[in-house]
């Protein structure tokens, strides 16, 4: 079976190109869309999901007020810098980049980000919306997998879809977009606790993998013709790299493939799309705003 690998860089490259030119005509309007991702810390991996962000920002035309702190930034500092940019109206989103210092309660910080700024997601308000069907900002990573599926032509209405993983992040969110009406999806929400997985995998139109362990769906858990979407993002050993390490999914992608009709890979699926996302949280965000005299 001929097996379509998505290209997630190509279609979030595509639709950084979108937002540019939206970007472009906001700014016709006196508008300038603003974007400040807060690092506390020097955590390698955070450090480089920073840069990309930043990287994305620039290419989209998108003003860039992002602020590194140090490790020991107390949750007083933090708190009195997310208040300050609450009430900053030139600024239209606000990320603080997880996870934070042990010093620092998340919870309490992602509280305190207004929802109307909370271009990741992830603030109370905001996933509640997601769950009754109002309008919100949608977390990055599962608006990023429902718009690979509409571009990549999966048809999702009617489909059997099975989420591995119930994250806040990512599992449980894109659990209940895909059920919802314009999507139509009828959804099994699987975890750790879920008895014989493989069974409710085989019935799958649509796999969508968030569990965090490599190999966690084998070629023999997927029918012939699924489409599997792999979240996942593993380190594994290899003395071949450089580094001493290669990324890979949560699927087997090798042997999945030769099954499925669809298939993300890692890297290069479904990651691209995350920060093409909040790009396009950041633009709405600031569409929403008021014009500065």
């Amino acid at each position: 079976m001929d097996c379509k690998i998505i290209d997630g860089k190509a279609m979030a490259a595509e639709i950084r190109r979108e937002v540019a030119e939206r970007v472009a005509s906001l700014k016709q309007k006196r508008i300038e869309p603003c974007l400040a991702v807060i690092l506390v810390g020097d955590n390698p991996a955070s450090v480089s999901y920073v840069t990309g962000k930043q990287k994305a920002l620039a290419e989209c035309g998108m003003k860039d007020v992002s602020m590194r702190l140090p490790q020991d930034t107390s949750e007083g500092e933090l708190l009195e810098l997310i208040s300050k940019l609450n009430g900053d109206n030139s600024v239209h989103g606000i990320l603080v980049q997880l996870p934070l210092p042990p010093q620092i309660d998340e919870e309490k910080i992602l509280l305190a980000i207004n929802p109307e700024k909370d271009v990741d997601g992830f603030h109370p308000v905001n996933m509640g919306n997601l769950l009754i069907g109002k309008k919100s900002f949608l977390p990055c990573t599962p608006h990023g997998i429902l718009v690979l599926l509409e571009r990549a032509g999966v048809e999702t209405k009617g489909a059997r879809v099975a989420v591995i993983g119930r994250s806040n992040i990512v599992g449980k969110p894109v659990a209940v977009l895909l059920s919802r009406r314009e999507y139509n999806s009828t959804v099994t929400l699987c975890h750790t606790g879920t008895r014989d997985l493989g069974a409710i995998t085989r019935e799958a139109d649509i796999i969508v993998a968030a569990t965090g362990r490599p190999k966690t769906v084998t070629a023999e858990m997927v029918k012939d013709g699924a489409c599997v979407i792999d979240v996942g993002v593993n380190r594994i050993p290899d003395a071949t790299k450089k580094s001493g390490f290669r990324l890979v999914g949560d699927v087997d992608f090798d042997a999945v493939k030769e099954k499925a009709s669809v298939i993300t890979p890692v890297p290069g699926g479904v990651g691209p799309m995350t920060i093409a996302m909040l790009m396009a949280n950041t633009l709405e965000a600031a569409s929403r705003a008021p014009i500065i005299e």
